[in-house]
């Protein structure tokens, strides 16, 4: 079973920044497909960013030219860099995963391992 991690979640203002992280368990493969989804109160849950094996990354529309994903180079923890946060993206934010994929989606559905989640709060 993967196990999934997020950090970094908080409490900033409107215009501010916030870096999430996403550990995966230590020994496993490299996940082909790891990504950031959100969850706000009254709101299904949405893709926010998506990075595949090969670090190809993709993003919802809603945080494009603002958010961007990545691994390090173990792959093995992923980062959400928030900036230009607005009271919108106020969310709990899950990190996702799964293998098999040659590319990958920004879909609830497609993605069986999953964090806890972390809360950011963005307040105007």
């Amino acid at each position: 079973q993967v196990q999934l991690e997020e950090s970094g979640g908080g409490s900033v203002q409107s215009g501010g920044s916030l870096r999430l992280a996403c550990t995966s368990g230590h020994g496993n493969r490299v996940l082909d497909c790891m990504g950031w989804f959100r969850q706000a109160p009254g709101r299904e849950r949405e893709g926010v960013a998506v990075v595949r094996r090969d670090d190809t990354p993709d993003y919802g529309d809603s945080v494009k030219g603002r958010f961007s994903i990545s691994r390090d180079n173990t792959k093995t923890t992923m980062y959400l860099q928030m900036n230009g946060l607005r009271p919108e993206d106020t969310a709990t934010y899950y990190c996702a995963a799964r293998w098999g994929w040659p590319s990958c989606t920004l879909l609830e559905a497609d993605y069986p391992y999953w964090g806890q989640g972390t809360q950011v709060t963005v307040s105007s």
